[in-house]
């Protein structure tokens, strides 16, 4: 593989990465993308098994993410129809103020909906700060094993 074919993967898993932190990219996939498209140019046992790894990596990290905050938010007591309106303003927020948006129109909108919701300022705060504590754990689970699987792909091409 070319200097300039391993720098755009390099990119692609940049992109993955940072995609991880920007809602609506999905970070993941392009990060396995990227190793398969530098295992397919590869095609050496180094490159398979890294390949197989991170499926296996980024598969398990997609179960963790899915049983992470399922688990929490339901101790947290947030309703999943206001986490859903909640989403649905960050949505909205998104295309009202680009990228920034996004959160903060999720944020505002689960602190209003849980202001509604509890009545008080109080409350409806510690609630919102709870589900987003849920949320960031997440972010960050995701955010290692893309940053491994990077890692391993960098170590691996060092390496060679």
């Amino acid at each position: 593989m070319s200097v300039w074919q391993l720098v755009a993967v390099g990119l692609v898993m940049l992109f993955g990465l940072l995609g991880v932190l920007i809602p609506g990219i999905p970070g993941p996939p392009i990060v396995w993308a990227g190793v398969l498209w530098w295992a397919m140019t590869e095609r050496t046992g180094a490159a398979w098994t890294l390949l197989i790894a991170a499926t296996v990596l980024l598969l398990l990290n997609q179960a963790l993410k899915w049983l992470l905050p399922a688990r929490s938010l339901r101790d947290a007591g947030a309703p999943y129809r206001t986490l859903f309106l909640a989403g649905t303003t960050g949505i909205v927020g998104f295309f009202v103020v680009p990228v920034i948006g996004g959160p903060l129109g999720a944020v505002g909108g689960l602190y209003v909906l849980e202001r509604i919701r509890l009545g008080s300022h109080g409350d409806a705060w510690a609630s919102t700060r709870t589900v987003m504590r849920v949320i960031g754990l997440s972010v960050l689970v995701e955010l290692f094993a893309c940053l491994l699987v990077v890692g391993a792909w960098a170590g691996v091409v060092m390496a060679g």
